[in-house]
């Protein structure tokens, strides 16, 4: 009983959502809608990632929510169903981009090059947040989104699911920061590291914290 009150729970979830979305299609003039969300605008290291998702086959796609609800091996499992029933782009921009733009304008960035690298182009999108895109697409942000909408939800996934392996990669280059674990985010053993070995090349060195510790140690890469 119990495990079946959990997949209607999903089910009934994955309604609400889709709902909202086909409401927002019949507004927007009908045709394919894609769903924009980022992950990784808060980290101290690393690029942040957007992706944009065109819903296919959602029948498959219970128990999608915000990525932030969601457990590690959850996100997993629906990455993969995402990427399996739907059409996927993917941008991002670099610690590099985010010093020189700032984070608001980098984000902007990555969440248009997912839109540019959608193999479809799509009639409209909805966007997680106060955001708007420099493209001839008819769009809308939506204040949490990624809790509204079934296809801002599934971006949600495949940009934090993304960025977290990106991260991972990272790990491997630069195990001195534990990236693995917090993916660049300002935790205690982060900023610990941060003043024991300086910034690596792939910190974010517009960010207060990684800015202090760079005054302290001369730049180079920290591997």
């Amino acid at each position: 009983m119990e495990i079946a009150e959990k997949i209607s729970r999903k089910t009934l979830l994955l309604e609400r959502l889709l709902a909202f979305d086909r409401q927002e299609v019949l507004t927007m003039g009908g045709g394919w809608m894609a769903g924009v969300d980022e992950a990784g605008r808060g980290p101290l290291a690393g690029p942040v990632v957007a992706a944009a998702v065109i819903l296919v086959r959602s029948e498959t796609l219970a128990g999608i929510d915000d990525s932030k609800k969601l457990s590690a091996k959850r996100r997993e499992e629906l990455y993969i169903k995402i990427a399996r029933s739907s059409i996927v782009g993917i941008g991002f921009a670099d610690e590099k981009q985010i010093d020189t733009l700032n984070i608001y304008e980098a984000t902007r960035v990555a969440m248009k090059k997912a839109v540019l690298n959608l193999p479809h182009t799509p009639a409209s999108l909805l966007i997680d947040g106060p955001m708007r895109l420099d493209l001839e697409i008819d769009q809308k942000g939506i204040i949490h989104g990624d809790g509204k909408s079934a296809s801002i939800a599934a971006a949600s996934i495949v940009a934090k699911v993304f960025r977290d392996h990106w991260m991972q990669k990272l790990h491997e280059l630069y195990p001195a920061y534990g990236f693995h674990r917090h993916k660049g985010y300002g935790t205690v053993e982060h900023m610990q590291a941060l003043k024991e070995k300086g910034p690596s090349s792939v910190h974010r060195r517009s960010f207060a914290p990684v800015r202090e510790a760079a005054m302290i140690f001369p730049p180079k890469i920290k591997r």
